[in-house]
């Protein structure tokens, strides 16, 4: 009898953790390591955010809360989605989780059946499709083209909605390529879900707050109000209040739902810590003039990056609409050799050579399901991210 679960064998570790590692590693033997693939925001959680974690402990709220969420946490969650999104909820269709990557997971194990199949467009963050074959379902990946900015057309899901459909999972700014769903975009996906009244949809925005140039962030409820009582929007504070390590991520939607990711929730791993809820009490009702200073900063980053991978010799770097990461493209590169002697045969090679001959560490195109392309977080400083660009310039170059 094997120890290790069959589900278990379903999916794989994440490579975005394992690269970070692997980068920690070198750097732990002394190589000189610039690691641009950890996707969190190198900033300090504001004070007051801070502040009102320590004295959630000062004021004793160490002790277990209820199971998805403190009151008044669930309220300014509320509040938040009618101020900035136009979408009227009650407290009991919140939910409050250990990050947002809980209450995806709930969200999919509470509700997907062997065969049941989710949508997920490419490139995907890593974790979707694991976690629908963790919860027995089957990932359905629609590529979106670098040509059509990552984004998947109307037509392409249409074609992909079967009678097995359960969810269609959307992530806008996109967690790899920085794409984001302007209003156009998402209304001609939301045409297409009216048509299909058994898709639900999983929206996760956790980078709302990080769009670019005249961009305007939407959500799926907020273009189709039709589509509200089939969707589940998550958020969290990770993101845009540097605040990853605190672990506070939030859905909303119908009742019936929420009590189910609940009572998933009350058997797996109980209440989000309590000291944090606090912290997110104060981030989403305190001042929010950071979210602007940072967006500002990330912009900046953006557009550095952007020419700097632009000039480098077979790289193509589209411009993205937000969050922090750029996905270009190494199609021209395919096939060289490096100047370590390394074939660039994939985007894998090519982020094994880059690695091991520069010092600079990223994340295959892969690993999110649409190739020969890599993954930079720009969540760093500029003197790091023009040395890294350097570096990848200088590889690039010596190529043959």
């Amino acid at each position: 009898m094997s120890l290790l679960s069959q589900t278990l064998a379903r999916v794989k570790p994440s490579p975005t953790i394992a690269i970070t590692g692997r980068a920690r590693e070198l750097a732990a033997e002394g190589r000189d390591i610039i690691s641009l693939s950890a996707g969190e925001p190198d900033f300090d959680t504001p004070e007051h955010i801070r502040e009102a974690g320590k004295a959630a402990i000062d004021q004793g709220y160490t002790r277990y809360t209820a199971v998805d969420g403190i009151p008044e946490l669930k309220r300014a969650i509320c509040d938040k989605f009618r101020r900035e999104n136009g979408l009227d909820y009650t407290p009991a269709q919140i939910t409050v989780g250990t990050g947002g990557k809980q209450i995806l997971y709930n969200a999919l194990m509470a509700t997907l059946n062997p065969g049941d199949e989710v949508i997920i467009p490419a490139p995907y963050w890593v974790s979707y499709p694991d976690m629908v074959l963790l919860a027995g379902g089957t990932p359905v990946v629609i590529e979106g083209a670098m040509e059509n900015g990552y984004r998947i057309t109307p037509e392409q899901l249409e074609a992909a909605i079967t009678p097995k459909t359960k969810w269609l999972i959307l992530n806008s700014p996109s967690n790899p390529t920085g794409a984001g769903y302007a209003e156009t975009h998402m209304r001609g996906l939301t045409d297409v879900l009216m048509r299909h009244p058994h898709v639900w949809v999983l929206t996760d925005d956790i980078y709302e707050h990080l769009v670019f140039d005249d961009f305007k962030f939407v959500t799926p409820a907020q273009v189709e109000p039709g589509l509200k009582d089939r969707t589940l929007t998550m958020n969290g504070v990770s993101k845009s209040y540097a605040m990853t390590g605190w672990r506070i991520g939030y859905g909303a939607g119908p009742v019936e739902l929420i009590k189910a990711m609940g009572k998933l929730q009350s058997q797996s791993t109980s209440n989000p810590t309590s000291i944090s809820q606090y912290a997110a009490l104060a981030a989403l009702e305190g001042p929010q003039d950071y979210l602007e200073t940072s967006r500002a900063v990330f912009q900046r980053r953006r557009d550095l990056v952007v020419a700097g991978l632009n000039a480098c010799p077979g790289i193509t770097c589209p411009v993205p609409e937000g969050a922090f990461y750029v996905y270009p493209s190494i199609r021209d590169l395919i096939g060289k050799t490096s100047a370590g002697g390394t074939l660039i045969a994939d985007d894998e090679a090519f982020a094994t050579a880059l690695l091991d001959e520069t010092g600079v560490a990223v994340v295959f195109g892969a690993a999110f399901g649409l190739s020969p392309h890599y993954r930079i977080s720009y969540a760093t400083s500029d003197e790091v991210l023009t040395d890294a660009c350097d570096r990848i310039r200088r590889f690039c170059e010596g190529l043959k």
